[in-house]
């Protein structure tokens, strides 16, 4: 297995499993993994968020870990990746408002890289207006959003993923086995057992 080059985008108050999960499975698979977010450079740190469900109409929210960064985001260059994932939490609802991000996700869309993208982070993709003609999932509340951007939202259980072409996506963190195995399979890494 070659190993890929995958670009990770984070940002303050993402979903804690949702950052810390991929990011250490995907270098535990042999893949090399860049995460960075705006205005930050490698060693600095990012704040998250652990969203639980609990009962609640909605998800509850607790502080998480202090994230460390591995790369400059003003040094990226999209075209030296392979990949790109996109947790969720909260930080996408701010991400999107990055005019270089969207350039980023644009890039990874149009060259037909593999997305993977996860809860909220598919409210990035909807803001760099790459999911028309795209099935995909999302946390439910983003779902209107995911069809007004020209996309199909599918409800899928929150433990499953679903894929349409290079675009790999999930509810939310319980679907962390099924979303990196799909994500692992259109990388083309295959895992023996």
């Amino acid at each position: 297995m070659a190993a890929k080059k995958i670009l990770m985008l984070v940002g303050d108050f993402g979903e804690d499993y949702e950052t810390m999960v991929p990011f250490q499975m995907l270098l535990m698979v042999g893949h090399e993994v860049h995460a960075v977010c705006p205005d930050k450079k490698a060693g600095d740190t990012i704040k998250t968020a652990i969203h639980d469900f609990e009962g609640d109409q909605t998800y509850s929210e607790k502080p998480g870990h202090n994230f460390a960064l591995n790369a400059d985001f003003d040094a990226v260059d999209p075209a030296d990746y392979d990949a790109l994932v996109i947790p969720g939490g909260r930080a996408p609802e701010y991400l999107r408002l990055n005019p270089r991000v969207l350039d980023i996700v644009r890039h990874f869309a149009d060259a037909g890289k593999p997305i993977a993208a996860i809860c909220h982070g598919p409210q990035i993709l909807e803001a760099a207006g790459v999911l028309t003609g795209k099935k995909c999932t999302a946390y439910p509340a983003v779902g209107p959003s995911v069809n007004t951007a020209g996309g199909e939202y599918v409800e899928i259980p929150v433990n499953q993923a679903y894929v349409d072409g290079n675009l790999v996506t999930a509810p939310a963190w319980p679907a962390h086995p099924a979303w990196i195995k799909r994500f692992l399979d259109v990388l083309g890494t295959k895992i023996e057992p």
